[in-house]
């Protein structure tokens, strides 16, 4: 059986009979036969069932935020505004598919030469725990609309949410087999990926995760988008909005209690204005309610695991060897880690160098434009920085200098349906979201004809 705990009480919320190999084999070839006639579905068509998902998601927001919530402990009204996050994504690709896939024609010597985005099979997701229905959706609206199917292998201590988003589809209208939830151990995992009806894989999650993943789709000549998460710097510059800064750092290090791989996880502040910043920082998150998930007015709940806050707990502790400072919380109370501010950070300690999990920050300051983005491109990840100035001639200028896959000014780094996402360096490959995301899994095959006249 694979369980689901709730975080905050340690109950049992759901359980599910894992998939024998009989049930994953039955799975993937109703997958298979679904995709030869999905393919040949219009966007028209696709498009009427994706904007029925989104209505069902907004009419039953309350019930899966709720089992989100009780599932990994995202705060309850987070966790509605990821409900309605993936309604969003639902409609934008209803909306856009068609023209994002149409056909580019290229002026060459031909009577006509084009290319065409055509879907190419069942893809295989590999999704986390931390937000169990966005991370999901931004793969799976993309992926249909484009007459892709798929299937998903969610975090083990989330199926109830990913039977909720199979569910979705269900009651959209999507034919059956469009998109299916595997409960399954990582253990299926390798040879789900290696079958000949698996045409390609995505992978939100850690480093070892990805890069097993890819070494085997490698192997199988399968194509692969990792997402593998990240220790984006708030860059903060003496001429910054102080006040307006302040509170753009607190949510982008403390929402979904600092579980996000887009948190701005390093705060590297000049030091001119580093100590009136930091009390104004500390006084905001001082302030952060934290509490049960279920309460509308908690805004830190617990980290999902426990096993996961210890490692946060082993991170802080180091570095608090190696010379930081508390300047903020630093405890731990089974899954609950207090807001926790940390100073005097160096670049190689643990919580600069290394992905922290958790609502922890580290502070260190700089003195000049080059030392604060050398400090940035230092890292090992390279998923995106916020930039703030009130300068914006010099922060575009310093754009190109950044090695990430993101830079936001006077803002966090945030996932939008709009743009494309992703990372550089061991934050991934590939892009999701956009047109850039929805072609990624496509066969772009070019076409070029040549007229004959008979003599």
């Amino acid at each position: 059986m694979i369980i689901s705990k709730n975080p905050y009480t340690g109950e049992e919320v759901f359980s599910i009979k894992e998939y024998t190999n009989i049930e994953v084999e039955e799975a993937l070839e109703v997958a298979n036969k679904r995709f030869v006639s999905w393919k040949n579905t219009s966007f028209e068509e696709r498009s009427k069932l994706m904007l029925k998902a989104a209505v069902e998601l907004r009419k039953n927001k309350q019930e899966y935020a709720e089992n989100i919530t009780q599932e990994m402990g995202k705060p309850i009204t987070q966790a509605i505004a990821e409900i309605e996050k993936c309604a969003w994504v639902c409609e934008y690709y209803a909306e856009n598919a068609a023209s994002q896939l149409s056909k580019d024609s290229i002026s060459t010597n031909a009577f006509k030469s084009y290319i065409t985005y055509e879907p190419i099979g069942v893809i295989l997701a590999v999704m986390p725990w931390n937000y169990p229905f966005w991370q999901v959706f931004r793969f799976a609206a993309p992926a249909l609309m484009a007459g892709n199917i798929g299937v998903l292998k969610h975090a083990s201590n989330v199926m109830q949410s990913a039977n909720n988003i199979q569910k979705v589809f269900e009651r959209a209208g999507f034919p059956k087999g469009c998109f299916q939830n595997l409960p399954i151990s990582s253990s299926k995992v390798e040879a789900i990926i290696r079958d000949f009806r698996i045409k390609a894989v995505t992978l939100t999650g850690s480093k070892p995760a990805g890069s097993t993943v890819a070494s085997i789709a490698g192997e199988e000549i399968k194509k692969s988008v990792l997402e593998l998460g990240g220790s984006n710097a708030l860059v903060v510059f003496r001429d910054a909005a102080i006040e307006d800064t302040v509170r753009t750092c607190v949510q982008a290090r403390f929402q979904n209690t600092g579980q996000s791989c887009i948190a701005g996880k390093r705060l590297l502040l000049h030091e001119s204005i580093a100590k009136d910043f930091l009390e104004k920082f500390t006084k905001e998150v001082r302030e952060l309610k934290s509490g049960d998930p279920m309460d509308s007015e908690t805004y830190i709940g617990v980290m999902a695991r426990e096993d996961l806050a210890e490692d946060l707990e082993k991170q802080v502790q180091q570095s608090l060897k190696e010379g930081a400072k508390i300047l903020v919380g630093g405890k731990r109370d089974k899954t609950y880690f207090e807001p926790t501010i940390l100073t005097e950070v160096t670049p190689d300690m643990p919580v600069f160098k290394e992905e922290t999990f958790g609502p922890v920050i580290s502070v260190t300051t700089f003195k000049t434009e080059k030392e604060a983005i050398d400090m940035v491109n230092s890292s090992a990840f390279g998923l995106g920085v916020s930039v703030f100035t009130e300068n914006l001639d010099a922060a575009e200028s310093m754009v190109p200098q950044f090695e990430d896959g993101a830079v936001f000014i006077n803002e966090l780094v945030k996932s939008d349906p709009r743009l494309p996402f992703g990372g550089t360096k061991i934050s991934g490959y590939g892009r999701e979201l956009s047109l850039h995301g929805i072609q990624e899994f496509v066969n772009k095959k070019t076409v070029y004809i040549k007229k004959i006249s008979k003599k």
